[in-house]
């Protein structure tokens, strides 16, 4: 990605360690739970992956195919699982927005940028895709309002079964999908 190298560490360091919050959630007890966390430590450690700051680190050449190759895979495994249920095609969405920054940055000169703009301004899908996130940022956001303490309560969920952490996990690789589209 281009922009300035400390804000692109600053998102390789929230994206891997919410990948490695996510590969620790794979431990709960609850199967669901466990492939969910599996595909968000998958998306969290490919966007650490992408967010290396091209300055710093130049990728070679069979890293951005490579990427697209992984997560067009793991767009076909989320298309598959979401005959169960919708909530698979937010994991659909992005592993599509992965394979399209991984095929513009293998397109782009140097492979260390996103596409050009030109005088055109943004592209099409760059833009629907920046709505989806900022939209699914916005809504996230807003469920994890904490509600009302029930007074007396019982112990809560194993620390890695906690809903609310989940949330938040998918928030932050939600936001960091925003800045990496804005940086196309």
């Amino acid at each position: 990605m281009h922009g300035p190298a400390s804000s692109g560490w600053l998102l390789v360091a929230l994206c891997a360690a919410t990948g490695a919050y996510c590969l620790l959630r794979m431990r709960s007890r609850v199967e669901e739970q466990r492939r969910a966390a599996g595909g968000e430590a998958l998306m969290g450690f490919g966007m650490a992956v992408m967010a290396v700051p091209a300055t710093v680190v130049a990728p070679p050449s069979w890293a951005w195919p490579a990427l697209a190759v992984v997560f067009g895979a793991a767009g076909l495994h989320a298309l598959w699982a979401a005959r169960g249920g919708a909530r698979h095609l937010h994991h659909l969405v992005g592993a599509g927005a992965m394979v399209y920054m991984a095929v513009a940055m293998a397109a782009s000169p140097g492979g260390a940028h996103g596409p050009g703009h030109g005088g055109s301004g943004v592209p099409l899908l760059t833009g629907v895709l920046l709505l989806y996130f900022v939209a699914y940022v916005l809504v996230s956001g807003v469920r994890l309002v904490p509600g009302p303490a029930v007074p007396g309560g019982t112990a809560g969920p194993n620390w890695g079964d906690r809903p609310e952490l989940a949330r938040a996990c998918r928030l932050s690789m939600a936001i960091g999908m925003v800045a990496m589209l804005l940086t196309m």
